[in-house]
């Protein structure tokens, strides 16, 4: 099958399908009104649509601080519309990267693929109640920062080299990665988004796994998720708010083309402009919480509490890279050298 013709089929006819579906269901029940209340949502996500694509930050780390931290949106509706518009941007991007063949890390994504699942549903049920809305906007925006801290060191100061592929993992890495898929899951269940990033973090950091592989990776992945907790909270929870429905019906067309579009970008440029994206967009995210917000008293201590787990987690990670490194000095070259067991093998140039 032509590279053109696999397109056709797994990627516009599908998406065109949505489409339609989407346009006919406006015109039956007169919706498009909302675009004239809700347009602030659909500009949001042009521009989360295409960092859901060209990064590992979900659609939902752009949409849940938006809207809790700019437009004082609950937090719990902020979490079931990122999982809802997820559902749709990360599906598309997942079918774009299948008829792409775009080169993604089958080990990493079946092993956090089980795991993640799973998390999703934990958190679902029982640990997003339990969770104060100022809190998890500070949990997320200060961990990230940990993250892009950590990630700025091996990319700049310490100069890793990245690989395309995992290494055979033993039983204790398969556990340790099954335990981050499920952490990741947890954090998607409460807010919407981190599975994608907490696996990245993971991946780049411990096995110098490039981030134009780990990339697609965790697209894939942040789509599974969207689709388990969007269906969780539709037929089992059924905890749905109309207000989601709403900012969902107006972001659908923009997201079926952005987030693709953000893969495609993706997978053109070097890698490191991947990495100074993420950079910008975790720090522009943690200064305006810290101006919104104004944590204080034990705001402020959770949230220098999770910045320092992040700080000791992501460290961790890069030392253990760094001593893997040192031991086998030729492992990341013979690593980069052999394609990673994608999708499907890299296409001729």
């Amino acid at each position: 099958m032509t590279p053109s013709r696999r397109t056709l089929l797994i990627f516009i006819l599908p998406v065109a399908c949505v489409y339609a579906i989407w346009a006919s269901y406006m015109t039956a029940t007169g919706q498009w009104g909302l675009f004239a209340t809700k347009y602030y949502m659909t500009i949001t996500m042009i521009f989360g649509s295409f960092i859901a694509g060209a990064t590992p930050e979900g659609g939902g780390a752009v949409a849940f601080p938006v809207m809790t931290l700019v437009y004082a949106i609950p937090p719990e509706i902020a979490r079931n519309f990122s999982l809802a518009i997820q559902s749709i941007g990360m599906g598309a991007a997942t079918l774009w990267i299948i008829a792409r063949r775009v080169p993604v890390e089958t080990t990493y994504l079946k092993i956090a693929l089980v795991a993640s699942t799973l998390g999703v549903l934990v958190a679902s049920f029982w640990i997003a109640p339990l969770v104060p809305p100022k809190f998890s906007k500070m949990m997320f925006v200060t961990f990230w920062l940990a993250f892009g801290i950590a990630l700025f060191f091996i990319n700049h100061i310490r100069k890793r080299q990245a690989v395309d592929s995992l290494p055979g993992l033993s039983q204790a890495q398969v556990a340790e990665l099954l335990a981050v898929g499920f952490i990741g899951g947890c954090f998607s269940g409460v807010l919407g988004n981190g599975v994608d990033i907490c696996t990245f973090a993971y991946v780049t950091m411990k096995y110098n796994l490039s981030e134009k592989v780990a990339t697609p990776t965790s697209v894939i992945l942040m789509a599974s998720n969207a689709w388990v907790g969007n269906l969780t909270h539709f037929f089992l929870l059924r905890d749905v708010q109309p207000a989601v429905i709403d900012y969902w019906l107006v972001c659908i067309p923009v997201v079926m083309l952005g987030v693709p579009f953000g893969a495609y970008f993706m997978s053109r440029v070097p890698r490191l402009v991947i990495a100074w994206t993420l950079y910008v967009i975790i720090t522009v995210q943690f200064i305006g919480a810290l101006l919104i917000l104004k944590p204080t008293g034990s705001l402020a201590l959770g949230s220098a509490l999770v910045f320092l787990l992040g700080i000791v987690l992501f460290f961790g990670l890069t030392l253990q890279s760094g001593r893997a490194a040192a031991a086998k000095p030729t492992a990341g070259g013979q690593a980069r050298k052999r394609r990673g067991p994608g999708l499907h093998p890299r296409p001729p140039a």
